[in-house]
């Protein structure tokens, strides 16, 4: 396809990114196996890369690993957007005191997106500091695409119990689960279908690296193909081991029909961006 729209690309401070590429690099022991940062390239390279496979619009998926970063950050990402105008701008928070206040910040800056990992940041998304920022993105109804999953490796906040918990007070929030909600694929499509602001986003799923260990259950894919209209393209570029089209092609495989592959890698997401 030529117009895509990318919900989960990585664009970050050159310093933090080099970190982020060190953890994969070093992820062997961790990981049960190597990680190779395919499009590992100075911040213009990357992007004219990432246009020149048709992306039309993508993220600056940024997160935290500790108190006292996000406000830094989503100042950095809202320049960034600025210089950007295809980047979807994007911001992110972390469980601490001054949540409700970074998150309103980066709300009144004109983030469009965020970013919550709970693998990364550690932290419980029902932790009592994260409310009021939990509420203001439900009332505003910005997308907050969450790594909440169990893959590659499982955190203290992660699996589905956590998500569970949160929705069930902020119903209305529209939370992205990233890669389709790996491994615990099943219990992720069952909140998807429970509450209608819960969106999916196929980064790494199907690829030959992620099936190897955690293969999406064939059983389900008729559930996946019933959610349509809330599945989202992700990727997880530049941070990927393998080309940017073998993404495309494993969601292509999975066999769903043109008209909803179509919808996965534009429609939904331009809906929902109003773009």
């Amino acid at each position: 396809m030529s117009h895509l729209i990318d919900v989960h690309t990585h664009f970050m401070p050159d310093r933090l990114l080099a970190a982020v590429w060190a953890y994969f690099d070093a992820g062997g022991p961790l990981l049960g196996r190597a990680w190779p940062i395919r499009y590992r390239a100075e911040e213009q390279r990357r992007l004219e890369v990432l246009r020149g496979f048709g992306v039309r619009a993508f993220t600056s998926m940024l997160y935290p690993h500790k108190p006292g970063m996000a406000r830094s950050l989503n100042d950095w990402a809202a320049g960034f957007a600025e210089r950007n105008p295809d980047c979807l701008h994007s911001a992110t928070f972390f469980a601490e005191s001054s949540a409700p206040a970074d998150v309103r910040h980066a709300l009144d800056q004109g983030a469009r997106v965020f970013k919550c990992h709970l693998q990364v940041g550690g932290f419980n998304p029902n932790d009592p500091l994260l409310d009021d920022a939990w509420g203001q993105l439900a009332e505003a109804g910005i997308p907050v695409v969450t790594h909440c999953g169990s893959g590659p490796v499982a955190g203290r906040h992660t699996g589905p119990g956590p998500i569970a918990e949160l929705l069930a007070r902020h119903p209305a929030l529209r939370l992205v689960v990233a890669h389709l909600g790996m491994p615990e694929y099943t219990e992720f499509l069952d909140l998807a279908e429970r509450y209608a602001g819960v969106l999916l986003d196929t980064t790494m799923a199907f690829t030959s690296f992620v099936e190897a260990t955690s293969p999406f259950p064939r059983a389900e894919l008729p559930r996946l193909k019933s959610l349509g209209d809330r599945v989202l393209l992700g990727t997880d570029f530049p941070n990927i081991p393998y080309p940017y089209a073998d993404a495309l092609e494993a969601i292509e495989q999975a066999g769903l029909g043109a008209g909803w592959l179509r919808a996965v890698c534009h429609d939904n997401a331009a809906k929902l961006f109003a773009i």
